[in-house]
């Protein structure tokens, strides 16, 4: 017999509800598989990272980085980075994921090379200080975009703006040579990344409902990393120009 006053009726068996039950299993195995999920992006992005550090640091090391400075190879490497970000974004219908995989290990070999350049400019404790702040800023932030029940899509469209002007002050800064406009631009990109790691973190987390289960989904996770990562090394190299000593 049922026993109606039983205190624990999402149990399954005699007084539970089919459809409570179903629901709530529902809701753990897609809570399991957005953990996974935001767990194979994060793990993408801190791979990168590693890896273009390692290889910025071994690329300085050796002097090759001295070598290239102000010679065209020099213009090559610095806007190669964006050549893959271009490919991995618009090309994401028609590679494979493992062709996306690829690029993205290419791409943070090719910003290692990139960054190399800081060590030539800012001292190796400056460097490590500012890494380990943005890491902590930067948890902070993407937990908090995780987690918030606030919604930030539209704080995202402000920041997008907001990025599109502080590059085109720094194409204008390249003329104008401006340490006061250099700084202003420095203190705001700081702080639209800030933003940008909460934003798209929400954004990323939200984007699982609609990729679970189908072959979109390990496409969304390269995509995921490559976005955090983006936010990650340009509140990096904002950062580095506030608190880093230069030689």
């Amino acid at each position: 017999m049922a026993n109606w006053n039983d205190p624990q009726p999402t149990r399954t068996g005699f007084g539970a509800s089919p459809s409570l039950s179903g629901a709530q299993g529902r809701s753990e195995v897609f809570d399991a598989g957005l953990r996974r999920h935001m767990l194979s992006i994060y793990n993408y992005m801190a791979s990168g990272i590693l890896l273009s550090g390692v290889v910025a640091l071994l690329f300085a090391s050796s002097g090759a980085a001295r070598s290239v400075a102000g010679t065209p190879l020099m213009w090559i490497i610095a806007l190669a980075p964006l050549a893959f970000v271009m490919v991995i974004s618009f090309g994401v219908n028609r590679l494979s994921t493992f062709a996306m995989q690829a690029l993205f290990w290419a791409f943070a070999t090719v910003m290692g090379l990139s960054l190399s350049t800081i060590f030539l400019v800012y001292t190796g404790t400056s460097i490590a200080a500012t890494f380990f702040a943005t890491a902590g800023a930067f948890a902070g932030l993407s937990l908090f975009g995780y987690t918030t029940q606030k919604n930030l899509s539209g704080m995202g469209t402000f920041l997008i703006m907001g990025l599109i002007g502080i590059l085109i002050a720094s194409v204008i800064n390249m003329f104008l040579q401006s340490p006061g406009l250099a700084w202003g631009i420095s203190f705001l990109g700081v702080l639209i990344f800030a933003g940008l790691t909460a934003y798209d973190t929400q954004r990323i987390k939200e984007q699982y409902a609609y990729v679970a289960g189908s072959d979109m989904a390990g496409k969304v996770v390269i995509l995921g990393a490559l976005t955090l990562y983006l936010d990650f090394i340009n509140m990096f190299t904002f950062l580095l120009q506030f608190m880093g000593d230069r030689r």
